[in-house]
C-alpha cells in the first residue's frame, strides 16, 4: 500500500515563503538561499518578486546575489524589468557582463532598452565588436515593433546541403539558437528563400538536398511591421516561430511564440483598459500597484470630462422636458432605468464585436449580417424587458396603462438602438483603419442616454399627448 502524502503546490510555496521571510528576518541569508534553490529559476524569480513587495529590494538583491552563478542569470532573465535594473545598479560589471553572456540576445535587448544610457555604454564598451554592432541595430529599431522583438539566434541553413550536413550543422549549432523546430535557409546574400521544420530533416533520407524538401511558401515579418499585426499572425497560423526580413528580404532574425506572449499580454490589457476609458500616456507596462496616484488620475481623466460633458446635453434635454414632465411626474422614476438598460445593450454589443474583430470573426463587410442580427437581438430583449415592466409598472407601480405603454415601448425602441449603436460603431472606426478598442464603453453608454431619453420623450408626447 502506498502511503505516499501529495502535497498541494501552492502549500508548498506559502510554507517555504514564511520560512525564507522568517530567515530573512534573523538575517540567516544562506539559509534562506538553501529554501530558495529548492524551485526552479521561474519560480525563484516570482518568489522574490513576492519578497520585495514583503520586504524591500535590498534582501532581493542580497538573496539574488548569494544565488549560484548558472541559476541567477536565469532567474534575472524572469525578474520585472524594475527589479533588473535595481539589481543592475548594485551589482558589480563583473556580475553584469556574466548574466549578459549568460541571456538570450532578446532578453538582453529588453534589458538594455530599460537600463540607463551610461550603463548601457559601459556594458557595450566591454562587449566584442561584432555583438556590439549588432545590438546597437536591434536597439534602434521603433519600440513596438517585429525588429525589437526579433533574436538572431536561429538555425540557418544552405539550399545546396544536404539533410545529413544540416542535421550535423543542428548539433553544432543547436544549443545556442533560440529554436530548432524550424531552421531557415538563406542565399550568400543573406535573402530568406524558404524554411524547414526538423521534423522534415529526421524523416528524409541523408543525401536529400535541402532546396527539394524546403517550404518556399512561408509566412514571414518585416522588421518595422506592428507588434499587434504580428500577434495576430500568430494566433491565426499557431506558428512557434516566424522569420523577420528587412526591406530587401533578408533574414535579420526570427520570433518566438514566448516573446510574442507577452505581446499579446500587452495589447490585451491595452484594449480592456481603451474601453472602458483608460488611456495609458505612458504606454507604461507597469502594473496597478507599480502606477502613482497621479499617473492613474491622468489616465482616466479625459474620457471622464468628454463624458461630462456629454452629458451636458442629457441635462439639457431633461431640462427642455421639465415642464411636460411635471403634468405626469411619475415619467422621472423611469428615466434611469431606461437609460441605463440602455447603455448596458449598448455596451455588451461593442464588446462581443471589438473581441470579433480581434480575433478576426467579424469583419467590417459583415456590417449588413451584423446589423441584421443584432436588431433581432434587441427586439426580443427589448420585448421582454418590456412585457417584465409592463407588469411591474401596472401591479407593483400602480400606474396606467397609458404610462405603461410608453414606458415599455420607449424600452424596446432605446434596446434594438442601443444594439445598432453598439455594435456598428465599431465597424465603422475599423473601417477608418483605427484601432477599434478606442471606442470606450463609457462614451457608447453615453450616447445612448442621449437617444434613450429622446425616445422617452417623444413617446411620451405621441401616447400620453405631453
Amino acid at each position: 500500500m502506498d502511503n505516499r502524502v501529495i502535497i498541494d503546490a501552492d502549500v508548498l510555496w506559502e510554507e517555504s515563503f514564511e520560512k525564507i521571510l522568517e530567515l530573512l528576518e534573523n538575517k540567516r541569508y544562506f539559509q534562506a538561499r538553501d529554501e530558495l534553490l529548492k524551485f526552479n529559476a521561474v519560480d525563484i524569480a516570482y518568489m522574490l518578486e513576492d519578497i520585495t513587495e514583503e520586504t524591500d529590494i535590498d534582501m532581493t538583491i542580497i538573496l539574488f546575489r548569494l544565488l549560484p552563478k548558472d541559476v541567477s542569470a536565469e532567474v534575472f532573465s524572469e525578474l520585472s524589468t524594475d527589479n533588473q535594473v535595481e539589481i543592475v545598479n548594485v551589482i558589480t560589471d563583473k556580475e553584469i557582463d556574466f548574466i549578459l553572456q549568460e541571456l538570450d540576445f532578446d532578453d538582453k535587448i529588453d534589458i538594455l532598452e530599460e537600463l540607463p544610457a551610461n550603463m548601457v555604454d559601459r556594458i557595450l564598451e566591454k562587449t566584442p565588436k561584432n555583438e556590439r554592432k549588432l545590438i546597437n541595430t536591434f536597439l534602434n529599431y521603433p519600440d513596438n515593433s517585429a525588429g525589437s522583438l526579433m533574436t538572431p539566434d536561429y538555425i540557418s541553413l544552405r539550399k545546396e546541403w544536404n539533410v545529413a550536413q544540416a542535421l550535423e550543422h543542428i548539433k553544432e549549432v543547436g544549443m545556442d539558437a533560440e529554436t530548432i523546430y524550424t531552421c531557415y535557409v538563406r542565399d550568400n546574400g543573406r535573402k530568406l528563400l524558404g524554411i524547414v521544420s526538423l521534423s522534415t530533416l529526421v524523416i528524409s533520407s541523408d543525401d536529400t538536398k535541402i532546396m527539394n524538401i524546403m517550404r518556399t511558401d512561408y509566412v514571414y515579418e518585416n522588421v518595422f511591421d506592428d507588434q499587434e499585426d504580428v500577434s495576430e499572425d500568430f494566433k491565426k497560423y499557431g506558428f512557434l516561430a516566424l522569420p523577420v526580413v528587412d526591406n530587401e528580404h533578408r533574414l535579420v532574425g526570427i520570433i518566438t511564440v514566448d516573446d510574442i506572449l507577452d505581446v499579446m499580454e500587452e495589447e490585451a490589457t491595452e484594449d480592456i483598459e481603451r474601453m472602458n476609458g483608460v488611456i495609458d500616456f505612458e504606454n507604461s507596462d507597469k502594473g496597478y500597484l507599480d502606477k502613482s496616484v497621479m499617473q492613474h488620475a491622468l489616465n482616466r481623466l479625459p474620457w471622464l470630462v468628454i463624458l461630462m460633458v456629454a452629458y451636458v446635453f442629457t441635462g439639457m434635454l431633461i431640462t427642455g422636458f421639465e415642464g411636460r414632465l411635471s403634468e405626469i411626474i411619475c415619467l422621472v422614476a423611469y428615466m434611469p432605468m431606461l437609460m441605463g438598460t440602455g447603455g448596458n445593450t449598448g455596451s455588451q454589443a461593442a464588446t462581443l464585436i471589438i473581441r470579433g474583430l480581434a480575433t478576426d470573426e467579424v469583419d467590417t463587410s459583415d456590417v449588413f449580417k451584423i446589423l441584421w442580427k443584432e436588431v433581432r437581438i434587441g427586439a426580443l430583449l427589448g420585448a421582454v424587458l418590456s412585457i417584465i415592466n409592463f407588469g411591474r409598472i401596472i401591479w407593483l407601480d400602480g400606474n396606467d396603462y397609458s404610462v405603461a405603454l410608453t414606458v415599455c415601448l420607449a424600452m424596446l425602441f432605446i434596446v434594438i438602438f442601443a444594439k445598432v449603436l453598439g455594435s456598428m460603431v465599431p465597424l465603422l472606426v475599423k473601417k477608418l483603419n483605427l484601432d477599434p478598442a478606442l471606442i470606450a464603453n463609457p462614451a457608447i453608454s453615453s450616447v445612448s442616454d442621449i437617444v434613450a431619453l429622446s425616445i422617452y420623450f417623444v413617446m411620451a408626447m405621441v401616447i400620453l399627448g405631453l
